[in-house]
């Protein structure tokens, strides 16, 4: 979910990023016979791209504060850990690149032009939010196994249901989960402690009808 979000910002933020430095240098676009400066209807082109992207980040935000506050809820999970110490430190150093490229993003926008002022703003409200999302949340981040689903949550959300599973495997750290009509969902082995691993399994094993799912694992 989180690199299929990433991948729209970035589609929309480069050709954002090109119109500024048109606008900016007022540079000919031959095929418009006209320059970036004088480009007809620059300023409502910037707010549909700047609304855009706030819709677009911001429902990842409202995802991921949504997922961690559910996963915080630990009276409703049969089992619950906080994250690996290693995701914790790849979820700070991701978060903090993101804030940072979204930072430098305002800075371009406004050095290029005055015009892409409100997308400026529109990166500079996800930047506040990646920082303020990390820095609220920073002990916060967990798995939870419930007798229905398994929440991940961390600066990614992953929600994988139990109903209509057909096997559990373990293949290089990842947990795939295959279910009938050939889907398969999957999430890092490595959200997890090492020493908690066993009873992960343990209480997923319980919560699963061993007649009908296939389960294979190496503790």
């Amino acid at each position: 979910m989180n690199s299929f979000i990433n991948l729209l910002l970035l589609v929309i933020s480069l050709p954002t990023l090109l119109l500024s430095v048109f606008v900016g240098f007022d540079l000919p676009i031959d095929f418009l016979h006209t320059t970036g400066k004088r480009l007809p209807f620059t300023q409502e082109v910037y707010l549909v791209l700047g609304f855009l992207m706030l819709i677009i980040g911001l429902r990842r935000s409202v995802r991921r504060w949504m997922g961690v506050s559910m996963v915080k809820q630990q009276q409703k999970f049969v089992w619950n850990q906080t994250i690996s110490s290693e995701r914790k430190r790849r979820v700070f150093v991701y978060n903090c690149l993101e804030a940072l490229v979204f930072l430098s993003l305002v800075v371009a926008h406004l050095f290029l032009t005055q015009k892409a002022s409100f997308v400026a703003f529109s990166y500079g409200v996800l930047a506040l939010d990646s920082l303020l999302f990390l820095v609220v949340n920073k002990n916060a981040f967990r798995v939870g196994l419930s007798s229905k689903a398994i929440l991940v949550a961390d600066r990614e959300v992953i929600l994988i249901y139990l109903n209509g599973l057909r096997k559990v495997s373990v293949s290089q750290q990842t947990i795939y989960f295959d279910y009938i009509e050939d889907l398969q969902l999957s999430f890092p082995l490595d959200c997890i402690e090492q020493t908690h691993k066993d009873a992960f399994f343990s209480s997923l094993e319980a919560q699963i009808d061993r007649n009908k799912v296939l389960f294979q694992h190496t503790k």
